[in-house]
Parts: C-alpha cells; structure tokens; sequence
C-alpha cells in the first residue's frame, strides 16, 4: 500500500515576518509604499487631541490600509474586516498586527469627509507622475447601486402625512381597547402584545413628525418636479436597473482610456442620470487637455447637454437611445427583445392599452388645415392651432356630439367609447425651435464611421472598470447613509482601483 507524508491541520505556532508577506509588485506592496511615503495625511493627524492627555489612538495610516486591503479583496463590511484582521496573515502583515474593533473602522470610514477627495487627488497625481493618464479620451458612465436605506420609507410629504394620521387614528383605537380592556377580563398576553403595538405605533409617528418638521418642502427634481424623499437616507433616490427598482445612488466615474485611471468620481442622490455630465465636466476641466475627447453613455443625451459641450469647444460623443436601431453591428439585438422586462415583474397582470384605435395618420388633414375627416368620413373641427406639444408645433381637431355619439365604428375610435363622448386628433407639425438642434447634429456625429469608432472605444475603456468593482471587488451596494459619505465611499472603491493599476504598472516594484 503507497505511503504519504503526513498533512498537519488545526493549529500550528509558527514564526512570522510580516516584512516578507508583503511581496514586491503586489497590491498591498504598492498600497504600503503609498501611504508610508506619498501621501499627505496631515488632515487626519489634525483631528487627534490626544498629544498629553487621552489614549492613544490607532494610525490613520494603518486605518487607510487596512480599509483600501479589505476593499480591494471583496470586504466591504466593517466586522468582516475586523476579522480579517485578527485571522489572515496579510492583514496582519499590511497593519502591523493592529486588531482595530469594527466600529473602529465603521467610523473612520463614516467620517472621513472631505479628507477622501484629497487622498483621491494624491493617488491621481500620482498616475500621473507615473505617466498612466493619457488625456486622449475620457468615458463617462454611471452605476446605479443600492443605499443603506429602506425602499418602503420613500414618499412625498402628503404621503407621509397620511401615514401620519391612519397611526395616530390606530394608537387612539387601541387605547380605547385598552380602557375597555380594564374593567373586563382580558388574556394578559394579549394585553401585553397590544402594549407593544402601541409602542411601535408611538415611535413610529414620532419619527414621521421629526422628519416633517425637519423637511418642510418637498424634494425637487431637476425640472422642477417632485422628488420622492425617504425616511431612512433622504439624500438617496428610487431608481431603475436591470435588476428592478432600488433605493440607492448613482456613482460616476471618469476613466481614461490609456490606463482605465479613474480621474474623476462622484456619487449622486439621483437616477437622471442627464443632470450629472455637467458637473463632471466641471470637475475634470483641470485634467483635461484641448485636445481630449469626451464620451458618454446614451443616458446623458440630452439637448441641454450637448449644446453647452459645443458652446465650451469640447469635442464629445454621446449617443441617443436609438443609436443601436441605426447601428447594423447591433442588426440581431432583436432576440432579446421578447425576454421578460426585469422592471415590471407584473405587466402580464396588467390591462392592456387598446391598441386597435385610429391614430391620427387614419385621419386625413384638409390642404388649408381648417378640418379633417375621420375613417368614418365625418369632419372633425379645429380646436386648437399653433399649440405647443413637447416642443413640436401642433394643430388639433375634435368631433361634435352629433356624429361621434351614434356613430357605429365608436370602438374603433374611442379608448373608452362608454366614457369618452368625442374623439379629439392632434396633428404635428415639426419643431417649434427654428434653432441649431444638437441632438441632432449629435445623432449624426454619432452615425458617422468616426462616431462608430468612438462608441466601441468608449465600452472598451469605461465597462471594464465597473466590471471590475461589481464583479471583482463585489461592490453591490453602498453601506453608509448620506450623499457626503456615500461619495465617499465611492471614491474609497475608486481610489483603490487607480492603486491596483499603479501596481499593476511597476509602481514601488
């Protein structure tokens, strides 16, 4: 019968030198040499006032490596790395054999503030220095990820206020039930389970009247509409992804295309993703030469956009969501069209629209636009010239009572024929705007072999980068609750991901 050496397992005292766990042109070699040598961490140092008096606290130093190791090993939470800590040889090794409690690390993260866009900027200026931004082009994208906070809190104030009174009306009811209660024989179980309801029905509105009085408006929308607000992270937004609708926010990131360095991060409240490419052109302009090339995904498109790139001079590519249907690379994305829609699990459930109704191209409008005729050859009259739909110049026409009432083709007609007593049609006529239109000028920069290029350029720069944060890093969702620290946080994953391709490029090797 063969032999075998034998395999030793359970514990074993061995001696360890922390020096060589950490090996020359590694992540953490690099993540070291940076923080000992490179970056300025003054600002953390100001915060300690315990010089004379106090114990003594750990180094914030070794916090930050600690942090930037866990993350960059898929930890995001603090009493996992707090276990790392204790157990794994490389923590060991990169701290110093610090065992920093979890809510140690919990509130360094939490309230680093300002501190992280300034660690940020230093690791850039790096890459820099190490010559790994190459300012040719710059892609924009954004990642819609879930926040540390409930989606069943969201609503407007009147939402609120409504939930408000139904407790208020359910705490009264009880306490009627309970002074009925007194003077009758009831189970004390019972009794004590309708106590705690009432507890929790107290605590409850107690937090709805804070968050009132502490609101006292709405939350505002980029046009002026209502934004839903929520009781847990009022800075976070209700938003839609492929994966359904989630409470969370938006993280963008600037990558360039030499190196795929992150040279701007910033995480927003908010799933418009329209309203962010402004402030990050604002953000990049230092880093940004004349020549460089802004591109974007097609959910920053918009006319507002586009038109204050051309009026900076900057040479951009941002697609519309209809680039794919004009695009003959994308000629079979028809076999995905039948699948499911993630976002509404329940539109096989839902009534569908009555989609047999003539529309207004079976409506045939009169050379001098004064009336039209139906299918059914009855005229319709004006109602309506010169109007303004969407931005488009309109003209609209309705029937009268006496001909739409008893007519016989009413269901061919009318959405609701039982309702609806008269059919009214719209007729479009083109755009009210005689000016340049830039979202149209895009599409054709867009459709141009060279805008093509830009497209495929683009995926190949900025996608790579999430997949490496969600997929690699298994950043699936921020942990901390406000926009300041959820940014953050965001620039934590960022700052970590330029610090792996510094390593990757030779950095302290």
């Amino acid at each position: 019968m063969a032999r075998f050496k034998p395999v030793h397992k359970g514990l074993k005292l061995l001696p360890v030198d922390f020096d060589r766990q950490v090996v020359p042109g590694s992540f953490e070699y690099a993540l070291c040499k940076l923080v000992d040598l490179e970056l300025d961490l003054s600002p953390f140092h100001a915060r300690y006032k315990n010089d004379v008096e106090g114990a003594s606290a750990f180094d914030p130093a070794v916090l930050i490596k600690i942090i930037l190791l866990a993350y960059s090993r898929g930890i995001i939470h603090s009493r996992k790395i707090e276990a790392a800590c204790r157990e794994n040889i490389l923590f060991m090794a990169v701290s110093g054999d610090s065992q920093p409690h979890f809510t140690t690390l919990a509130a360094f993260v939490s309230d680093m503030g300002d501190t992280v866009a300034k660690l940020f900027a230093q690791v850039l200026l790096i890459c820099d220095r190490q010559g790994l931004i190459g300012r040719e082009m710059f892609a924009i994208d954004g990642v819609k990820l879930p926040a540390n906070a409930s989606k069943a809190k969201s609503g407007t104030r009147a939402d609120y206020q409504r939930q408000l009174d139904r407790m208020e009306q359910a705490a009264t009811h009880m306490l009627e039930k309970h002074k009925n209660a007194d003077s009758a024989a009831t189970d004390e179980a019972l009794i004590k389970r309708d106590a705690q309801k009432l507890e929790r029905l107290h605590k409850e509105a107690q937090q709805l009247r804070t968050f009132l009085v502490k609101n006292p408006e709405d939350r505002k929308g980029s046009k002026g509409s209502v934004r839903l607000s929520n009781l847990t992270d009022n800075e976070s937004a209700k938003m839609a992804t492929s994966k359904g609708v989630v409470q969370g926010y938006t993280g963008v990131a600037t990558v360039d295309e030499k190196n795929q360095i992150i040279v701007d991060a910033q995480a927003h409240g908010t799933g418009s993703e329209q309203e962010l490419l402004l402030p990050v052109i604002e953000s990049t302009a230092a880093l940004r030469s004349a020549d460089t090339v802004i591109t974007a995904d097609a959910g920053y498109n918009a006319e507002a956009n586009i038109k204050a790139l051309a009026e900076q001079g900057i040479d951009a590519y941002v697609p519309d969501n209809l680039y794919r249907k004009r695009d003959e690379r994308y000629a079979d994305q028809g076999v995905h069209a039948d699948k499911r829609d993630p976002l509404w699990n329940k539109a096989k459930s839902r009534p569908t629209k009555n989609s047999k109704c003539f529309k207004a191209a079976d409506f045939q409008l009169a050379d001098d636009q004064s009336h039209c005729i139906c299918p059914a050859g009855k005229r319709l009259y004006g109602n309506g010239s010169n109007c303004t739909i969407r931005g488009m110049i309109a003209i609209k026409f309705a029937g009268s009572k006496q001909d739409c009432v008893p007519c016989t083709r009413r269901h061919e007609c009318l959405r609701k024929p039982e309702k609806t007593q008269t059919r009214q049609v719209t007729f479009l006529q083109g755009k009210r705007n005689a000016g340049e239109n830039h979202v149209k000028l895009m599409k054709q920069k867009i459709d141009s072999e060279k805008g093509r290029e830009m497209i495929t350029r683009r995926f190949a720069t900025v996608e790579p980068v999430f997949g490496n944060l969600r997929g690699n890093k298994r950043l699936h969702r921020f942990t901390l609750r406000g926009k300041k620290k959820v940014d953050g946080q965001w620039k934590l994953y960022c700052m970590m991901h330029n610090i792996e391709k510094l390593a990757h490029h030779g950095y302290a090797g």
